[in-house]
């Protein structure tokens, strides 16, 4: 139904419904649960997307975790949903509480093979793209640049052969 909505106007509407969500959070503090998606082109490279609401930074595709959904379920839809991409050999690689709009996210990290061309639906994602590790975007979003080596590193030394 949602498709319906010209992009331009979709995105207008994100953007509001964005900023209606982080006061409800203000209000509220629940806890918000979520993962995000490192995945690997056959390259090594990184997949991130940049938002049509929000900062603006590049970071790691992800999302709201359903309610009886696991991390790695909610990993698989929500990099279906953002870039058109598959995960594959799918695994958790790290858990981490970061401070959002008066809250605490608790973010599941989910690392695995992407398959497919990434893209942005011009509506949600404008940007989706693969980038080398020594040659990032300058914008990642702020956790983005205090955890991402890390977990780069973590995941080569865990990953399948």
């Amino acid at each position: 139904m949602l498709r319906l909505i010209p992009r331009p106007l979709h995105r207008v509407l994100l953007v509001q419904a964005h900023r209606v969500r982080l006061v409800w959070w203000r209000i509220r503090k629940p806890l918000l649960l979520g993962c995000r998606v490192l995945a690997f082109d056959d390259e090594g490279r990184v997949l991130l997307v940049r938002h049509s609401y929000g900062s603006g930074r590049w970071m790691l595709p992800g999302g709201g975790i359903g309610r009886d959904e696991s991390p790695v379920i909610a990993a698989l839809r929500e990099l279906a949903e953002e870039t058109a991409c598959a995960l594959e050999d799918p695994r958790e690689l790290a858990m981490i509480e970061e401070p959002l709009a008066g809250t605490v996210n608790r973010v599941h990290v989910i690392t695995g093979r992407a398959r497919g061309v990434p893209q942005g639906d011009g509506r949600e994602i404008v940007a989706a793209e693969f980038f080398a590790p020594d040659a990032l975007p300058p914008n990642l979003a702020e956790q983005l640049q205090r955890n991402l080596a890390e977990w780069i590193r973590t995941a080569r030394v865990g990953s399948p052969t």
